[in-house]
Order: C-alpha cells, then sequence, then structure tokens
C-alpha cells in the first residue's frame, strides 16, 4: 500500500489563463495583512482609546459601536474581492447572480475598480507611512506610552501593503486578459 502525501497548491484552475503563482499568494495574503488593523480598531467602539493622546477627539457616541465595527467589516469584504483578480468569478459571473450570471466578464468592468480601489488605500496608508518617516506637513497622533505606539504601528504596518499589492494583481489581471496579439 502506497501513501500519498497531499502538498498544498496555490494553483488556481478556473481561470481562462494561468495566475502566476505570487499574484495567487498576494491575494489570499490581502485579507490577512488588513486582519490586525481591523482588530486593534474595534476598541474604540467601545470609547478605549488603546493610549491615543488626543485632546480634541470627540466624546463618545452611540453610532459609534455599529460604525468601528461596520468599518472593519467593509474593510475586509473589500480585502476579500482582491481574490476575484485571481479565480474564475473574476472573469466570468458567478450563475447564481441575476441577469448576469454566467456572462464574461469585461475586464475594464474589474481593472477600473480595483485599479481606483488600489490607488485609494494606497494614498490612505500612504500618508501614515509619511508620518512613520516624520515627512514635514504629516503629524500623527500621541500616545501615552511607546507600548501603545508600538502596538498601533504592528497592527497598522501590514495595511500599508494592500493598495501597492491590489494594483499589482490589477496589472496581472490585465496582462492575463488582454487579448493576444496577432
Amino acid at each position: 500500500m502506497t501513501i500519498k502525501l497531499m502538498t498544498p497548491t496555490l494553483a488556481v484552475r478556473d481561470t481562462e489563463q494561468p495566475v502566476p503563482r505570487w499574484a495567487v499568494f498576494s491575494a489570499n495574503a490581502i485579507p490577512f495583512l488588513l486582519l490586525p488593523h481591523c482588530l486593534w480598531r474595534l476598541p474604540f467602539a467601545f470609547d478605549f482609546g488603546m493610549g491615543m493622546v488626543d485632546p480634541n477627539a470627540p466624546a463618545w457616541v452611540w453610532w459609534a459601536i455599529p460604525y468601528v465595527f461596520g468599518l472593519s467589516v467593509v474593510s475586509e469584504a473589500a480585502a476579500l474581492l482582491s481574490l476575484g483578480l485571481v479565480r474564475g468569478w473574476g472573469e466570468v459571473a458567478p450563475a447564481w447572480l441575476p441577469i448576469v450570471g454566467g456572462r464574461r466578464i469585461p475586464p475594464l468592468a474589474v481593472i477600473i475598480p480595483s485599479t481606483l480601489g488600489g490607488l485609494a488605500a494606497t494614498a490612505m496608508y500612504g500618508s501614515t507611512l509619511l508620518t512613520w518617516l516624520n515627512v514635514p506637513g504629516f503629524h500623527g497622533l500621541g500616545f501615552s506610552n511607546g507600548w501603545w505606539e508600538a502596538l498601533a504601528n504592528v497592527c497598522i504596518a501590514p495595511g500599508i501593503l494592500w493598495g501597492p499589492l491590489v494594483l499589482a494583481l490589477t496589472y496581472a489581471y490585465y496582462v492575463r486578459r488582454r487579448r493576444p496579439r496577432r
């Protein structure tokens, strides 16, 4: 009796053209890169400042809980959409969708929003990076001690890769979906 060892694979077999391994790995990593930031944000919903010192912070309001939880859920949902850049459902609409189900998705219908999203994420996290690099004109909030600041930096830092990774995945999607040259 022979035993076959199952090795994990990153291969995606439901796309028209093969997807590069780095793209599959990156698309699968994006939700995990944002998870620490989404979890770090949750205590703010309950008026726990995570060591942040902001004298101009508004008083806690009742809608902070649904807002912060909603922001975290929407961030993770947007991160999961990057999987469409390496999976078949980013090329052909799933059959269960009304009207468009089973139809081929025009490449620009994916490329334009993912490019805009990648640019937006880069700009959003880019200001954080510029603050950390002490670029004049970019100032962050203070912390009550260095441990809180270190925790914030560790939780936020992986998210800085979100925008550039989405832009790289969008380019790989474009290259894969463009028409072959004649």
